[in-house]
């Protein structure tokens, strides 16, 4: 993957098709995770993810617009961190982000007129005034477990995450630990500290009681190894974990008492991401995923969807009508619906600037 991040992890398309990861098929899903996020952006006219950085403004020619106000255009912002103009720092105090009724992204800046503050200072008017800031659609982050061991150089490529919050990350996710972003593109299984108990498992499908010291450190929707088998987690009481056997096209074997329980929560990682700068970390900190709108991830799932589907026929599906031999294409009409729904919702859509 590249480290432009995406709005759904591959194992969201995985689950949603019901198909066993492949080096084959994860990187098909890969480019068509990528081709469908690029594609929502343009729909909606925006970038939705997160992005420290500093960018560069033209002052505001009073004949043309109010010399208070700036606008930020397809830069929109998420928070301000500093902002100068002709090389003079302004107060944060001194200025107002814009709208101001929801929270960000905010789309303008304005001088408060009720202050000395004022735009301009340099010799020209070009990239006169300078912001750094959160820039993206919104900060939406949820907890994602901690660090199972510290991050002791800037150049590992490998973080592990314990606790059952780590099941909800997956290929693609843009993680945060202390003030640096990573990028998740791949994982791999990692010691959950925990063996199987009870009698342990015979080969049988309906074998599907797992018994483990501390149910608490498991997660619905996990994916689990023991020896050389896989088993998905699909339901958790007390010490009890509910498993689909045979998972991802492992084989189904006999497993006995004290066999070591892994988990995929070892995640290769793009150090450093989205403008954030490579640190060391301690065992323990916490994980954060950034929540990209919902909207949003669905329709990049139904776009993904389709374009692998229509990747196996080579983009000619068809859907047979009665009994006869005449054929149409296949109704498209609920993904266009999704589109319509993710644009209503989240697409910028276009404005008037003040004269």
């Amino acid at each position: 993957m590249t480290q432009q991040p995406v709005y759904a992890t591959r194992e969201d398309v995985q689950r949603a098709m019901d198909s066993k990861p492949t080096a084959r098929n994860t990187a098909q899903i890969d480019r068509a995770l990528q081709s469908a996020s690029r594609d929502v952006e343009h729909l909606c006219h925006r970038r939705f993810y997160p992005e420290q950085g500093t960018r560069y403004f033209d002052w505001p020619y009073a004949e043309y617009r109010p010399s208070w106000r700036l606008w930020l255009d397809d830069s929109e912002l998420i928070s301000l961190t500093s902002i100068t103009s002709g090389g003079v720092a302004i107060p944060l105090d001194d200025v107002l982000l814009e709208p101001n009724r929801s929270g960000p992204p905010y789309n303008r800046i304005e001088i408060n007129i009720g202050t000395s503050a004022a735009w301009g200072g340099g010799s020209t008017h070009q990239r006169d005034i300078t912001i750094t800031g959160l820039w993206g659609y919104r900060n939406d982050e949820s907890t994602a477990g901690t660090l199972t061991g510290a991050v002791s150089s800037t150049t590992t490529t490998t973080v592990t995450v314990d606790g059952p919050a780590a099941a909800a990350l997956g290929v693609g996710s843009v993680i945060r630990v202390d003030s640096e972003r990573m990028i998740v593109t791949g994982r791999t299984m990692s010691a959950t500290g925990q063996t199987l108990g009870g009698n342990g498992l015979t080969a049988q499908q309906n074998n599907v009681a797992l018994t483990v010291t501390d149910g608490t450190g498991f997660a619905v929707d996990e994916v689990l190894l023991i020896e050389s088998e896989r088993m998905l987690i699909v339901d958790i009481a007390g010490n009890t974990l509910t498993v689909k056997r045979g998972w991802d096209g492992s084989v189904l074997a006999a497993h006995p008492a004290g066999a070591n329980i892994y988990a995929s929560r070892s995640l290769a990682v793009t150090r450093g991401a989205l403008g954030t700068t490579a640190a060391t970390h301690t065992g323990g900190a916490a994980v954060v995923r950034w929540e990209p709108p919902g909207l949003v991830r669905d329709l990049v799932i139904a776009e993904a969807i389709s374009r692998l589907t229509s990747e196996t026929s080579g983009y000619t599906r068809a859907l047979r009508v009665g009994e006869g031999s005449s054929e149409r294409n296949r109704d498209g009409s609920a993904l266009t619906s999704l589109r319509q729904a993710v644009y209503d919702a989240v697409g910028r859509k276009a404005r008037v600037r003040s004269v």
